[in-house]
């Protein structure tokens, strides 16, 4: 249908995001199966518990899916490992490296500007990522999606993916006809029935509209100077509670481990504790949020007007 889906092997030009803990194969593997691109988020991870993921996802379908990982938390060694069993590996907040490029057979790079676009194509990215300032978790740039995308897809040649604050059928739409490729789900996916999201999280969303998120620094234990966009509400709480650590989380190969106030890890189902005073990360399409559903019928929902 696009550029896009020609190259990564999908129907619908819809890429669903990386988002690490709450995008895993089960995730993945339902919007990859609904005809996008299912996406697994690679943090801080262990091999052990990465190749457990992996295996989960060949179980679950045998379409396209891909994987993020977080630059400043890259271990070089898993990106080999990921790339022999998954066909798209993706790099986010990092300026793009040649290095890492070549290291995958078929790459992308989340941008915020159109010279980080620039350098992603030129390190051989085969498509690129424009990140709008809408977009929940954490933002690269500094510009309205409309704008960013506009500037991206005015500077290079590869197909563009657009995200942030996309969550209606419309907004894909508009992306479509403003010169993206493919759009760039998050904060829709993240109220799927597979997402790994705790149910207090969700219902944070549901409760919400983009009225009511904030871009921030404050959760920022282990990641230092790095904006993200996530409900006040949790900031609020955060600031509220003397709890130290608020939570506690299940981590394959690791057992539970603590959750320190302002860290920034989101709530999963594995997670118990205060989870409103967690990272709850929301786009400011986070009013499109209105139950927790079937990932199939949101990618239905979302690709309705194509």
């Amino acid at each position: 249908m696009t550029r896009f889906t020609d190259l990564v092997g999908c129907r619908l030009p819809l890429q669903q995001a990386g988002m690490a803990r709450v995008a895993g194969a089960e995730l993945a593997a339902a919007v990859t199966d609904a005809g996008g691109l299912g996406m697994i988020g690679i943090g801080r991870v262990p091999r052990a518990a990465l190749a457990i993921t992996l295996d989960r996802i060949d179980a679950l379908t045998h379409g396209t899916v891909g994987a993020t990982f977080i630059v400043p938390f890259l271990d070089p060694d898993l990106i080999g490992f990921v790339a022999d069993r998954l066909r798209v590996v993706e790099f986010f907040y990092g300026w793009p490296d040649a290095a890492l490029v070549s290291a995958a057979p078929c790459v992308g790079w989340q941008v915020g500007s159109a010279d980080e676009a620039r350098a992603a194509a030129d390190a051989g990215c085969a498509y690129v990522i424009a990140q709008g300032v809408e977009a929940g978790g954490h933002v690269r740039g500094r510009q309205a999606l409309v704008q960013v995308l506009d500037e991206v897809c005015s500077s290079v040649d590869v197909p563009v993916v657009a995200a942030g604050g996309i969550g209606t059928a419309e907004a894909v739409r508009a992306a479509l006809d403003g010169g993206a490729d493919a759009v760039r789900v998050g904060t829709r996916f993240v109220a799927a029935a597979e997402s790994d999201a705790h149910p207090g999280y969700v219902e944070a969303l549901v409760a919400s509209t983009g009225a009511d998120t904030i871009i921030t620094e404050a959760f920022s234990v282990g990641w230092r100077d790095a904006p993200h966009r996530v409900l006040a509400a949790a900031v609020a709480r955060a600031e509220a509670t003397t709890a130290d650590p608020v939570a506690e989380m299940h981590v394959e190969g690791q057992g539970m481990v603590p959750v320190p106030r302002f860290s920034t890890s989101p709530p999963t189902t594995a997670t118990t504790g205060d989870i409103a005073a967690m990272a709850l990360y929301a786009g400011q399409a986070v009013g499109d949020v209105r139950r927790r559903q079937p990932a199939a019928e949101i990618v239905a929902e979302l690709t309705a007007a194509l």
